[in-house]
C-alpha cells in the first residue's frame, strides 16, 4: 500500500503539490487526473523518490521512498518525457535494469520486444516517441516491480497498441497483483481501466473515490419543469451546475439515482430522464465547484 500524509511540495513561490492525503490499495489501478499544473507529475516524482518533500511523506508499506534504495526497488517509474542513456539501445538498457531490479524478466522482455516489431540492438534515439514509449513499458512490467507509475503512458501510442498496454496491465493485476498508478489528461483512456480515481487541482486532491462509486453518487438530469417553475425552485436537490436551453434544464446533481428520482418526482416534472456522468463529465463539474470554470475561459 502507497499512502501520503500531508504531502507537500514548493518550487520557489510555486505550490505543486498541497498536503495531500491519500491511500493507493494494493492491486487496483489508481487514476490521476487533474488540471493542467495540477500536480500529477510532481506527485509521481515524489511518489518515486526523485525529489524530496518539503512537508510530510510518502511511504510505500510503511517505509519512505526518498533515498532507500529498497524501497525503490518495489516500482518502475515510467515517466512522460522517455529518459534512457546516450546510445543505448533497448538490449544495454534490459542490462541495466536487470542490475537494479532483481526479478527483471529477460525472456518476457525479449519476447515483447519481438511482439512489438521492435528492434532490440537499434539504438534508442532513432525510435520515434510512441516507439519509446513502448520500451519504457516493455522495461516496466518485466521489471517485476510490485507499482508501476505511469506519466501520460498511453500519450504517442496508436489505438492498438493503447489497447495491447492496457491487456498486459490487466494481465500483470490478474498475475501477479500489479498496482498500476496512471496519470493521464485522457479521461477516456482511465475511464475503462481505472478502478480508483484521485482528482487533482492546484496541487490538492478535491476527491478520491472509487470510480464505480463515484459515477453512482453523480448524475446529470435533463427535465422540463411545470410551467412558472425554475431549477433553483428544486431545493431538496443537491445541484452542483445547471443550464437551461429553452424549457429545457440540464443539471448536474449529486446523490444516487434513487434518491435523485425519489425527490424529483416530488416536483412532478413534465419529463425528466437520469443520465449518468462520464469520467469527463465528472472531471469538469467537480473543478467548476473549485473555480476552474471552462465558461470563464472562453468568455
Amino acid at each position: 500500500m502507497i499512502e501520503a500524509v500531508n504531502l507537500t511540495k514548493r518550487f520557489d513561490d510555486i505550490l505543486a503539490v498541497d498536503h495531500i492525503n491519500a491511500t493507493i490499495r494494493d492491486g487496483s489501478v489508481f487514476g490521476l487526473i487533474g488540471t493542467n499544473g495540477a500536480g500529477k507529475s510532481t506527485f509521481l516524482r515524489l511518489a518515486s523518490g526523485v525529489l524530496k518533500p518539503d512537508e510530510g511523506h510518502i511511504t510505500i508499506d510503511g517505509h519512505e521512498v526518498f533515498e532507500n534504495p529498497s524501497a525503490k526497488k518495489r516500482f518502475f517509474y515510467i515517466s512522460d518525457e522517455q529518459f534512457f542513456f546516450s546510445n543505448a539501445t533497448p538490449l544495454e538498457m534490459m542490462v541495466y535494469y536487470r542490475k537494479v531490479y532483481p526479478e527483471f524478466d529477460a525472456e518476457r522482455f525479449h519476447k515483447l520486444m519481438k511482439n512489438f516489431g521492435l528492434d532490440e540492438k537499434r539504438k534508442i534515439h532513432t525510435f520515434s516517441k510512441g516507439m519509446k514509449k513502448q520500451v519504457s513499458v516493455i522495461c516496466g512490467v518485466c521489471a517485476n516491480t510490485d507499482y508501476l507509475f505511469c506519466d501520460e503512458t498511453f500519450d504517442g501510442l496508436d489505438p492498438v497498441m493503447r489497447q495491447t498496454v492496457k491487456s498486459i496491465f490487466a494481465a500483470d493485476m490478474e498475475d501477479r497483483n500489479l498496482t498500476p498508478i496512471i496519470a493521464s489528461h485522457n479521461l477516456r483512456e482511465l475511464e475503462d481501466i481505472c478502478d480508483h480515481v484521485g482528482l487533482l487541482h492546484k496541487g490538492g486532491i478535491l476527491l478520491s473515490r472509487d470510480l464505480d462509486d463515484m459515477k453512482l453518487n453523480i448524475h446529470k438530469i435533463q427535465c422540463v419543469l411545470q410551467p412558472g417553475m425554475e431549477p433553483e425552485d428544486l431545493v431538496a436537490l443537491d445541484k452542483i451546475s445547471v443550464e437551461k436551453r429553452g424549457r429545457l434544464n440540464t443539471l448536474t446533481v449529486r446523490g444516487t439515482r434513487e434518491e435523485i428520482e425519489a425527490v424529483l418526482s416530488s416536483y412532478s416534472p413534465v419529463f425528466y430522464e437520469c443520465i449518468p456522468l462520464s469520467l469527463e463529465e465528472i472531471f469538469i463539474s467537480e473543478t467548476e465547484v473549485a473555480g476552474y470554470d471552462i465558461r470563464k475561459l472562453v468568455l
